[in-house]
């Protein structure tokens, strides 16, 4: 705890002098650009390395095909006003984590951008967005948004090979020159994950047998899915000091497909399910999708499933939670390093320095034991 605190203590002296001013709602957009004496547009170069000249502080904007984004610009902004559209994944997870208690306003943002999986050009044009952020990798879209006459910027959550504080930063990087004002939340974000990733190395860096993990990222009776080395699963496996047994596994895509078969061969000492999928811990104890049997597993006969936690976001993915999933993740892993380590405490006082508010026992216990809708993803 005293470590965590020294930590934070000093995230906080770092981005004091930066965090003076903030671009927090759609209603001060405009003031911002009056007070600092900021241009009305800023060319960009986006993830797709395209150059885009856009609106600065835009009051309008559309997210689609980067599901994190929304709950990450909400945090960053301080307010969901500005978000006019975006996917249903987004706005389930929304609903179904913190994010709706920390900014209402999400619960009454249109996902009728899509019909069905498909982009609903004329429901999004009748939106007027001044910018539309989508995923770097969606060409399809692109021509779409470019031939309706909307602006464009790209992300992209796979250029900077699934590590997930560099994305954030790079994502947030990005963020920062379309809002001129310097952001609290994103630099407190980023400066604590790069504390906490460097003590867990520290802590497991004399480790001789490091842990086996599994991350299962959809999991039902038609397939079981992870993460090789080309996914956020390899990344976090390292971050805490653990493998991923799965990341030999041949896969051009995040969709790395596997059998029983395989985690009987890797039979992995830690298991780690997303909320990209409603399996739950429970259901490999006890045997609850399709036939497989999961009670040779070593991480079953130890009791050391895990379903990862729902804070403003699926936490699998960058989010405002990264340093918080982190910690978590290491004491699972690594319990008898990280015994002195109260989580639900850190979290409280993570929450109170990031957004000014004191979490309470409910919605501590509602994070880190979501419920099944916040998988949803339609």
């Amino acid at each position: 705890m005293k470590l965590l605190k020294s930590l934070l203590a000093a995230a906080l002296t770092v981005t004091v002098a930066a965090c003076s001013s903030t671009g927090s709602s759609a209603s001060s957009a405009s003031s911002i650009k009056e007070e600092v004496n900021v241009p009305e547009t800023v060319t960009v170069t986006d993830h797709a390395d395209r150059t885009v000249e856009v609106p600065t502080n835009p009051e309008k904007v559309a997210i689609l095909g980067i599901y994190p984004l929304a709950s990450m610009l909400s945090v960053y902004l301080n307010s969901a006003e500005t978000i006019v559209a975006m996917e249903p994944a987004s706005a389930n997870a929304a609903k179904n984590s913190v994010l709706i208690d920390l900014y209402p306003e999400i619960g009454n943002i249109t996902t009728d951008i899509l019909s069905g999986e498909d982009l609903n050009i004329e429901a999004l044009v009748a939106l007027e967005p001044e910018v539309v952020y989508y995923n770097a990798a969606d060409k399809a879209d692109l021509e779409k948004l470019e031939n309706a006459g909307l602006t464009a910027v790209a992300f992209s959550p796979t250029k900077w090979k699934f590590d997930v504080v560099e994305t954030y930063r790079q994502w947030i990087g990005l963020l920062d020159q379309i809002y001129p004002s310097s952001s609290k939340n994103a630099k407190l974000v980023d400066q604590y994950s790069t504390d906490i990733y460097n003590m867990i190395q520290e802590t497991v860096a004399g480790v001789e047998q490091p842990q086996k993990i599994l991350f299962l990222y959809q999991y039902d009776e038609n397939a079981m899915i992870t993460s090789s080395s080309r996914f956020f699963g390899e990344w976090w496996a390292k971050a805490a000091g653990g493998v991923n047994v799965a990341s030999d596994v041949q896969a051009e895509t995040a969709n790395a497909k596997i059998t029983m078969e395989n985690v009987y061969e890797w039979n992995p000492d830690v298991i780690f399910i997303t909320n990209f999928t409603k399996a739950t811990p429970e259901d490999l104890y006890s045997n609850a999708i399709g036939t497989d049997d999961w009670s040779t597993v070593k991480a079953v006969q130890d009791h050391r499933v895990y379903k990862m936690p729902m804070g403003t976001y699926r936490t699998y993915t960058p989010s405002s939670d990264t340093p918080m999933t982190l910690l978590w993740m290491a004491q699972a892993v690594y319990p008898e390093l990280f015994a002195d380590v109260d989580v639900r405490a850190e979290v409280k006082d993570y929450y109170s320095q990031l957004f000014g508010i004191t979490l309470t026992d409910d919605q501590i216990d509602r994070m880190y034991t979501p419920n099944a809708a916040a998988s949803e993803m339609n």
